[in-house]
């Protein structure tokens, strides 16, 4: 991995000088001329949604499922990868642009408020809701203000498979404040973005990274990440964030101490991100944020 580049000084173009590639899956917009460079890294195509442009490089062992939620009107939801094994999800990742990120319906409320998966067989997920009485929050990772389009997609990110165990500090604090940046991001800035790509999670791959099981064998992340890639008609640009999952109310902290280009959250997760961009445009993106470009300073 190349070093971190966190620029925050000023920045003449308010996205990341790489050109677009063309035909992606998402149909996000205007393009430039498509790169040239193969795509090393990219996912099998054994599926269509392994070539979107928010989808991470998956696993790719039978211990684990890649779970696409969609519905009739706005197409993909969100994807989830489920460890069978661990009955814990490595990420989820989705979209925001102009098409899902309509209010149509309010917050689901319902019996049961946080479905199982219907996609998950039994073998591999909890037969009780792990979360109850664990002192730990459904911490939604595709959140449910992201869909508010039609009441199916909003039931679906209350699914178990779209949860991670977070601390309500936490939860309620500065994850809740990491949400709204990207919300509000879009929202913001939703005449000159056509797409947000975004994959999230916490960590359960590696042990030192593990804060704890709980009882029920729930796997509560020491860290939680988000991965942040926009586009426009004039290239991409990529940032992270990278959070210590603690019980404390950190919500009045500055984003930028928790930010990291892709290149570092690559390293610190060992998840490859954005895999489906081409070589030279994964490269020159994920290498450097530009702090200014995403309004954190």
């Amino acid at each position: 991995m190349r070093p971190v580049h966190i620029l925050i000084g000023f920045v003449i173009c308010a996205m990341a000088l790489c050109s677009c590639s063309g035909g992606d899956d998402n149909g996000g917009g205007s393009s430039e001329k498509p790169s040239k460079t193969k795509n090393a890294n990219a996912n099998p195509t054994t599926r269509k949604e392994y070539a979107r442009l928010e989808m991470p490089r998956i696993k790719g062992t039978d211990d684990n499922l890649v779970l696409v939620h969609s519905t009739s009107e706005y197409g993909v939801n969100f994807i989830v990868e489920w460890d069978c094994i661990k009955k814990s999800q490595r990420w989820t990742c989705y979209t925001i642009d102009g098409a899902n990120y309509v209010k149509n319906v309010s917050r689901y409320y319902g019996d049961p408020q946080y479905p199982f998966d219907p996609d998950i067989p039994s073998s591999a997920c909890f037969k009780d809701d792990p979360y109850w009485n664990s002192g730990y929050d459904h911490g939604h990772i595709c959140p449910s203000y992201d869909r508010l389009n039609s009441r199916e997609a909003n039931i679906q990110t209350f699914y178990l498979s779209n949860m991670q165990p977070q601390r309500n500090k936490f939860n309620a604090g500065l994850w809740l404040q990491m949400e709204n940046f990207v919300s509000n991001y879009f929202k913001n800035n939703r005449k000159t973005i056509d797409t947000l790509y975004v994959c999230k999670g916490g960590t359960i791959d590696n042990p030192d990274q593990i804060l704890l099981k709980t009882t029920k064998g729930l796997i509560v992340p020491k860290y939680f990440f988000m991965a942040i890639l926009a586009k426009n008609s004039q290239g991409y640009k990529a940032m992270g964030f990278w959070v210590e999952h603690i019980n404390e109310d950190r919500s009045s902290d500055s984003l930028t101490q928790y930010v990291v280009s892709i290149d570092e959250l690559e390293r610190l997760t060992g998840i490859d991100f954005f895999c489906n961009l081409p070589d030279d445009i994964e490269e020159s993106t994920e290498r450097m944020v530009f702090l200014n470009s995403w309004g954190l300073r």
